[in-house]
């Protein structure tokens, strides 16, 4: 079995006038990516693996989420997955060893929610349709496959495990 957690990066701030790329978080993001990791560590969603996108925002998500954890798993940066579609996301997906079980993609819409409306087979039929109507910033889709080699993984092979916001985590502790 393989499990593959999607993350849109948190809330980025878009008051400064640096290139996209370099967009660092809003406040906003800065408060939910360290609330959606205690969510992680709480239910048992450390992943073994993570690939993060280059960008500012999705690195600082990463650093602020990763200090939930209590051993934080081995990262890799990549350009490649900034501003890409979903089939370029599949691919690197792909190319993750087999002795990697769950691995954690941080990146950006529209390829994040893409590549997560394209595995998707089944699961709660409600939240499947929330995932599809908006994948909102700090965002995360669990899905999982049965396979043993992640070089398997094809559109439409996964089930929808869960899938979390920011809006749902705050309403969970008010």
């Amino acid at each position: 079995m393989r499990r593959l957690l999607l993350l849109r990066h948190a809330k980025s701030d878009w008051s400064g006038s640096q290139p996209d790329h370099g967009r660092p978080l809003a406040a906003r993001g800065r408060a939910a990516a360290p609330q959606l990791g205690h969510y992680m560590a709480r239910h048992g969603l450390v992943p073994d693996r993570v690939l993060c996108s280059t960008a500012v925002r999705a690195r600082e998500t990463w650093e602020l989420l990763v200090g939930a954890f209590d051993a934080p798993p081995p990262v890799s940066f990549l350009d490649n997955l900034y501003d890409v579609d979903a089939k370029a996301l599949l691919a690197v997906v792909k190319q993750t060893p087999a002795d990697v079980h769950s691995l954690l993609l941080i990146g950006h819409n529209p390829g994040i929610e893409d590549l997560a409306a394209l595995l998707i087979a089944a699961g709660d039929i409600e939240t499947r349709q929330r995932l599809l109507e908006k994948f909102p910033t700090a965002a995360l889709a669990v899905i999982d496959f049965p396979l043993d080699d992640w070089a398997k993984l094809h559109p439409e092979a996964g089930r929808l495990d869960r899938f979390v916001t920011p809006r749902l985590l705050e309403e969970a502790t008010d």
